[in-house]
């Protein structure tokens, strides 16, 4: 028997049909997306692009399988420029977006986005390099964009619904597994004829458990552990000195005489970081 949890915590939880070669997954994000949009001042119809991508990145993260980190950023030629959200192996999540300052109350996601791509990237220790890749934005909303890509990437037909107001990101994935025909030919229509019933008040309010329940009444389901979603963005000044430091002392004393300080701004996490010529100083002073 599952075993159901609060609906204010944070995770994804992957589910299996018994009896049909289909998978899915239940994300749930609250104070995560909390964190991730505080002090921000996203205008609403942003925040929702933002909140939806959240949840999405956060479904796809939970399929990797070693230590690693994976960014996505949406980029638009619309009043909404970027959407960035990165997360780990760990669904340690960050993000932010980019946004004109005068959005339309009720603008939809082609008019907040305009033409566009989404560029993923794939940095896992011990690769030469990061992997990358670039799809054009295909869909009238995030979820029928990353269901694209996701499609267009895993060459197995997916469905994706997400949600995502100023208090909780949610999403429902389900994806259709290569002997699914095999072992029901009507099953994979089936499920997403029951899961297009889904409303967006149902993703945010009700647990994993009962919303299984509510969507798929007659099916035999495995529901796996969740996994629990950290909003993720400390502060790393070493980080930051080290990077000054590789610019050597030169480039850093010139600006430092051309504005008084070097300040370095961290969008994704929403810090700014000052150094003044005594620390700077520090920096190259130590051994």
């Amino acid at each position: 028997m599952a075993v159901d949890i609060p609906v204010a915590h944070n995770y994804v939880r992957p589910f299996l049909f018994e009896a049909l070669d289909i998978r899915g997954a239940i994300v749930h994000l609250r104070e995560v997306w909390q964190s991730l949009q505080a002090d921000r001042g996203y205008a609403p119809p942003v925040a929702r692009l933002l909140g939806e991508m959240s949840a999405v990145t956060a479904l796809i993260a939970a399929n990797l399988k070693q230590p690693g980190r994976m960014s996505f950023q949406l980029k638009g030629q619309g009043p909404v420029q970027l959407l960035v959200l990165d997360c780990d192996e760990q669904l340690r999540l960050r993000g932010m977006a980019r946004a004109a300052r005068q959005v339309e109350a009720n603008s939809a996601a082609p008019d907040l986005l305009g033409h566009g791509q989404i560029a993923l990237t794939l940095d896992i220790p011990g690769m030469k390099q990061p992997y990358q890749s670039l799809v054009p934005l295909d869909g009238d909303n995030i979820a029928a964009i990353f269901q694209h890509y996701l499609e267009r990437s895993e060459q197995q037909p997916t469905r994706l619904f997400l949600s995502a107001d100023a208090d909780t990101a949610a999403g429902l994935f389900l994806q259709k597994l290569p002997d699914a025909d095999r072992r029901d030919p009507d099953g994979w229509n089936r499920m997403q004829h029951l899961a297009e019933t889904v409303q967006a008040r149902e993703l945010s309010g009700l647990s994993a458990l009962q919303l299984v329940g509510r969507l798929f009444p007659e099916e035999d389901i495995r529901l796996y552990d969740p996994r629990p979603v950290a909003y993720h963005c400390p502060e790393d000044w070493p980080k930051v000195g080290a990077m000054l430091r590789s610019l050597g002392r030169q480039e850093c004393e010139s600006v430092l005489r051309e504005h008084g300080e070097i300040r370095i701004q961290d969008e994704i996490c929403g810090r700014d970081y000052r150094f003044d010529a005594a620390m700077v100083a520090a920096l190259f002073d130590r051994t």
